[in-house]
């Protein structure tokens, strides 16, 4: 799959102006509590802050570790359980929002699906990605990252949404910046963080 350009946000588009961001959150996994009100809310407030407005969709899915272990697998290539991943699906391109991201390459068509007459991607809502988190891992890392468990959920989910809007960490200056922003989402939305899971 052709990634966005690293260290680049989503710009601002908007989605039709009817809708608002639905963050939808699943919990499919019983090794840790999981308030999923509480996350869909941080999520919603972390979309906004990167400045989509209108009818926008974001999944947040929380697995078990053997679940998050064949994603790494499948996607990543990475053997064993992560803490977190992110899967765009509008995808940024030259500063646009390009619908219909292919395996090998980012396509786009303004006639739309076939079979869909009248398709106009202007009065679709932003499909912006989906993101999973396995508690479990985060409860075993918490104490040595961002200090409790929570604050490491917060972090995690912070961490994928920017993932979702095209951020990275591949390089040192996309590190520092992703980071940032990371602080500031999290100072403004969540509160400090017991420990700085920055400072390593």
């Amino acid at each position: 799959m052709t990634p966005p350009t690293p260290g680049r946000r989503v710009p601002r588009r908007q989605g039709p102006d009817t809708g608002t961001v639905t963050v939808f959150v699943a919990d499919e996994q019983d090794d840790e509590p999981v308030d999923a009100a509480r996350w869909s809310l941080l999520a919603e407030q972390a979309v906004l802050a990167q400045g989509i407005q209108g009818e926008a969709e974001l999944s947040v899915l929380f697995v078990d570790e053997a679940h998050i272990a064949d994603l790494n697998r499948r996607f990543m290539g990475h053997d064993g359980p992560t803490d977190v991943l992110s899967f765009p699906i509008d995808a940024v391109v030259d500063g646009e929002v390009i619908d219909g991201v292919a395996e090998a390459e980012i396509t786009f068509s303004g006639t739309g699906p076939i079979g869909r007459s009248g398709y106009d991607p202007e009065d679709q809502p932003i499909l912006l990605g989906d993101i999973v988190i396995c508690p479990a891992v985060a409860r075993r890392q918490a104490a040595e990252h961002a200090g409790t468990y929570e604050d490491e959920l917060a972090l995690l989910l912070v961490h994928g949404i920017l993932h979702v809007f095209g951020l990275d960490h591949a390089a040192d200056d996309e590190r520092r910046a992703m980071q940032a922003q990371e602080r500031e989402l999290l100072d403004a939305l969540h509160g400090p963080l017991a420990r700085d899971p920055w400072s390593s």
